[in-house]
């Protein structure tokens, strides 16, 4: 008890004077999150409202496989992409392996069908109930992808936060591509696997403090935006 009131202190005190070491791997872990989920967001988005609007042969094949992918386990994709990356494959030549792109690879090709498979539904749902409404218009499904996406605009951001939430806690993929290496490609999860493993535990509860507080962060807005989206359709 006493070693873990020790640790606890001694994390406390890095948060307070925000040690440089914990600051790098926080701003990296941001950096690429951020960059991961906003790809995955350019990627997902217009492949789930295509699959929610238009009907094309393979579509039925497509939804399914999308949903499937949503859990994707990290480390297959770690893997894929680790021998994807090497010197030995298809994209060796870019020498990507080990660095920050080669983790924002990763995360992306996990977070792009949570995104596109959560925009998918959101946009069937409101093409279901204002199908009838936008034809009488004379809007067919692509002149009334931009009305939709507007009408779901709280939707996909909860989306784009459930994705970020899931790139800010990968472990297992962004470990096998990036190497966790110091200064480099060391980001919060790894570094706390890292540093439990080497018994500084007081630097693995100051990252997991921060940590925490950025799921809680995460998790409150995309309550706080889907009640912003109720009271509005109230």
């Amino acid at each position: 008890m006493n070693d873990f009131s020790d640790a606890l202190s001694s994390a406390l005190l890095l948060l307070l004077h925000w040690e440089r070491d914990l600051a790098e791997i926080v701003a990296l872990s941001l950096r690429v999150s951020l960059t991961a989920v906003v790809m995955a967001a350019v990627i997902g988005m217009p492949l789930g409202a295509a699959l929610a609007l238009f009907r094309f042969p393979g579509r039925q094949a497509l939804v399914v496989l999308t949903s499937a992918l949503m859990g994707l386990p990290p480390v297959v994709v770690g893997l894929i992409v680790y021998l994807l990356l090497s010197r030995s494959g298809a994209l060796g030549v870019l020498g990507l392996l080990f660095t920050p792109t080669a983790m924002i690879i990763a995360q992306v090709t996990l977070i792009t069908p949570i995104i596109a498979a959560l925009v998918r539904q959101v946009i069937e749902d409101l093409w279901q109930e204002y199908a009838e409404q936008l034809r009488s218009l004379g809007a067919g499904p692509a002149r009334a992808l931009p009305t939709l996406l507007w009408d779901a605009r709280f939707s996909l951001i909860t989306a784009f936060l459930a994705g970020f939430g899931r790139a800010s806690a990968e472990v297992g993929a962004v470990m096998i591509v990036g190497g966790n290496i110091d200064h480099v490609t060391r980001v919060m999860t790894t570094a706390i696997a890292l540093e439990v493993s080497k018994g500084d535990l007081a630097l693995a509860l100051g990252l997991g403090i921060v940590l925490i507080t950025l799921s809680i962060a995460v998790n409150a807005t995309a309550f706080l935006v889907k009640e912003r989206a109720l009271r509005r359709q109230a």
